[in-house]
């Protein structure tokens, strides 16, 4: 994970990394993994569960952090080989930048904000999760 918006799960994350599998029954296994306040914090992991809801673009899940509850989860922009993608909300209160490396080259960074401001993000909200130099962590769709 590049950068977010903030949670209250996600407050002072380090080194985050976000993990996708799909299920038999066709719902998403989701891992989000970080050190919480600094690189050499205690490792929290939690595991909502995706539902995808609209089967024909799977570009809007529902997130299930705590039952029943459902999180909207967006797919706002994906780069055409994969490597990095948006996940944003309709309400643009909550934003994430994934990547499946630590860091992003500083031109597609700034195309990137570019298109979130375009989308009407605050952009001063937003916050670069620390990754560590030796970090071999990454964005993960299995």
């Amino acid at each position: 994970m590049i950068l977010r918006g903030s949670t209250f799960i996600e407050t002072d994350a380090y080194n985050a990394v976000e993990s996708y599998r799909l299920a038999e029954d066709g719902t998403i296994e989701t891992t989000f993994r970080f050190n919480k306040g600094g690189f050499e914090g205690p490792e929290k992991t939690y595991t909502p569960r995706g539902f995808v809801e609209d089967k024909q673009s799977n570009a809007v899940w529902g997130m299930q952090f705590i039952w029943p509850f459902k999180a909207e989860y967006r797919v706002i922009y994906l780069a055409p080989d994969y490597s990095q993608t948006v996940i944003g909300r309709t309400k643009r209160d909550y934003v994430w930048l994934m990547a499946r490396q630590p860091s992003i080259p500083d031109g597609d960074y700034a195309r990137i904000m570019a298109f979130l401001e375009g989308q009407g993000c605050d952009l001063s909200k937003i916050r670069k999760v620390p990754q560590g130099a030796g970090s071999i962590r990454a964005h993960q769709v299995i």
